[in-house]
């Protein structure tokens, strides 16, 4: 039993995105659309203030062996 199909119509823009979107030339929009990921709801700049005092703080201890590390990483001589 074959699936069935409809034709949308979208802006410009959406249509660009979703051809960006895509992994080869070959995969299809609905591949695309099937890959996409969509939140129920946008995190809001409200919510993100809201969660922010539940964060814990960092220690001077934890901050300076974190520069510390940063400061000692080096990419690897041989990437293979």
């Amino acid at each position: 039993m074959g699936m069935g199909s409809k034709n949308i119509s979208i802006s410009e823009d959406a249509y660009n995105r979703l051809r960006r979107a895509r992994r080869h030339a070959k995969e299809s929009f609905s591949q695309v659309i099937r890959r996409g990921r969509w939140e129920e709801e946008s995190p809001t700049a409200a919510a993100w203030l809201e969660a922010f005092p539940q964060v814990p703080e960092i220690s001077e201890t934890q901050m300076e062996m974190l520069e510390a590390h940063q400061v000692a990483d080096r990419p690897p001589e041989d990437k293979w």
